[in-house]
């Protein structure tokens, strides 16, 4: 079975306190990639995911071609601009509630 890439859009406490961590532990996902603009908050992450690539925007994990699917924890005004974009990237899409 592949293994499946998955990116997180932005920082969020949740994010990282939750489901970046149920990601990284699941079989046959790994966390593989953060989008922040504030590299100190990847750190949080960094601690049970010692080698997450960290990219400066949202578009850029979008154009990462190593990422398979993205976990978007981004405020509800966000949820169709980002979602739609990484669907249209060619991602699999788990959106925040």
């Amino acid at each position: 079975m592949k293994t499946v890439n998955w990116g997180v859009l932005g920082a969020a406490k949740f994010a990282r306190e939750h489901m970046a961590r149920a990601i990284h532990e699941a079989e046959g996902a790994r966390l593989h990639s953060l989008a922040t603009s504030d590299p100190a908050k990847a750190e949080g992450f960094r601690a049970f995911c010692p080698d997450l690539k960290v990219h400066a925007s949202y578009d850029a994990l979008l154009a990462d071609p190593e990422v398979d699917a993205v976990y978007i924890p981004l405020p509800n005004h966000l949820h169709v601009e980002w979602t739609r974009k990484a669907a249209l990237a060619g991602k699999h899409v788990l959106t925040e509630k």
